[in-house]
């Protein structure tokens, strides 16, 4: 989400078990024919998943432990994204009732001038669904690109030691499972922890992402999934994402931003991006937020993204950011804009198996 996106609002070692189920997943078996989910609980037919366009990549090395939780075996997350959520129970049942089930995965921001709020993790499992934080390093929207105090070589540095510290220590008392993506499309423009803006230089960003990683894991954090999530290409095509990367070793899921603004297909906004990145990684993707442009196709592409969704058993989810301008959004994003749109949304949905997420219990810290 862009700077514009976001001025409107101010708010390793896994088990063999799981790698055997990512491969099903990544060969194309995670509920080829099985009933999908429907709204209330009915089962709906299911069309033929589509031959994956994913190339062929480097093997992942394994998983850590929360992520062989949070990553599905089968089925797919359905999440969004809305002013209120996780926070507004009514607002999931508005947004579940117009999508025909409910979501299972609930995204929320928080900037490094806040502290871990589990009472966000908690409602968003208390509403059935898996929380994932976007995690910010500014201290405000208002003031842009260029945030001295933010920039990736304070981070690495230890400038903020002190309060990546005590956030790492609030989740692991917390101990509920919980997705982190960290400084999101760092491959774009419009935030103080690009490369290219806030007096930063290359190289710098990995050092940043590690050193706070390397925070969590001397504290013995054991209940995070770290998602690495760029914008796509469009825009942003010279700046490759490989040396954004900070390796298997430091991301258990990679996810995109994408939205459809001029597009006829989803693929051409997702697949450029993923192929680049599954020249160097294997890890599952999670679409972290999406959404499409107004506009007298708007509802044709919703159901082409369900029909290239199904194509891509690699992509365990994605997060629909159902928000108009008044809420957030740069365009009105909303599934919901018109009935057309919605209709395409819940035939889509109704053509795709949800997996059940999982409950909350604390991971013990060890």
């Amino acid at each position: 989400m862009s700077t514009c996106d976001r001025a409107a609002f101010v708010s390793r070692r896994a088990f063999p078990a799981v790698l055997l189920a990512l491969s099903a997943v990544l060969a194309g078996c995670s509920g080829a024919g099985a009933p999908e989910r429907a709204a209330g609980g009915s089962a709906a037919r299911v069309s033929p998943p589509e031959q994956s366009t994913a190339p062929p990549g480097p093997t992942a090395p394994a998983v850590s432990q929360v992520a062989q939780r949070l990553i599905p075996a089968r089925g797919r997350y359905f999440g969004i994204s809305t002013l209120e959520t996780p926070w507004s129970p009514q607002e999931t049942d508005m947004v579940a009732q117009r999508a025909g089930v409910r979501p299972n995965l609930l995204e929320y921001f928080a900037k490094w001038n806040e502290g871990y709020r589990r009472d966000a993790v908690d409602a968003a499992y208390q509403q059935g669904a898996v929380p994932l934080l976007t995690w910010e390093p500014w201290g405000s929207v208002a003031a842009g690109t260029e945030q001295p105090q933010y920039a990736l070589a304070e981070i690495s540095n230890g400038r903020h030691d002190a309060y990546i510290r005590r956030f790492a220590q609030d989740v692991k008392a917390h101990g509920r499972p919980v997705i982190v993506r960290f400084a999101h499309e760092m491959n774009g423009t419009w935030f103080p922890w690009a490369e290219r803006r806030n007096g930063n230089s290359a190289g710098e960003y990995v050092e940043a992402w590690r050193h706070v990683h390397d925070i969590f894991t001397e504290a013995g954090v054991r209940n995070v999934a770290w998602q690495w999530s760029p914008n796509i290409l469009r825009t942003v095509e010279k700046v490759r994402l490989q040396p954004l990367y900070p390796g298997d070793e430091y991301v258990d899921i990679i996810g995109l931003s994408g939205y459809s603004k001029h597009e006829m297909r989803a693929a051409d906004v997702f697949e450029p991006a993923l192929k680049e990145m599954q020249a160097f990684t294997r890890r599952p993707v999670l679409i972290a937020e999406t959404g499409a442009r107004p506009g007298d196709d708007k509802a044709l592409w919703i159901a082409d993204f369900f029909t290239w969704l199904r194509g891509r058993p690699d992509v365990i989810g994605f997060v629909w950011f159902e928000r108009s301008v008044e809420q957030g959004g740069k365009h009105d994003w909303r599934f919901a804009e018109t009935p057309e749109t919605q209709n395409a949304f819940r035939g889509g949905l109704a053509g795709l198996e949800l997996a059940d997420a999982p409950g909350g219990e604390p991971i013990p810290s060890g």
